[in-house]
């Protein structure tokens, strides 16, 4: 598990979700270029964007920060 969130990570999630860097940073209140920034690794998102992040990407914080999909094998709980 990685100790926080990558640009990979977000990349890859942004990309699946057929979302450009403007779209994810209109989505949460920052510049496309600091969407950029992440996904280069040259800086890192702010521990209070973490949600903000999460919810644009349709993904859970956990993860988002794991870097993968979680899939809850509970068949009840799917449906």
């Amino acid at each position: 598990m990685n100790t926080y969130v990558t640009g990979a990570a977000i990349r890859q999630v942004r990309e699946k979700r057929n979302m450009t860097q403007a779209q994810l940073a209109d989505r949460i209140g920052v510049s496309s270029k600091t969407i950029s920034k992440w996904e280069t690794g040259k800086g890192l998102p702010d521990v209070t964007l973490l949600q903000p992040l999460a919810q644009a990407l349709n993904i859970s914080v956990i993860e988002l920060m794991n870097g993968e999909q979680i899939i809850n094998r509970n068949i009840s709980a799917n449906m």
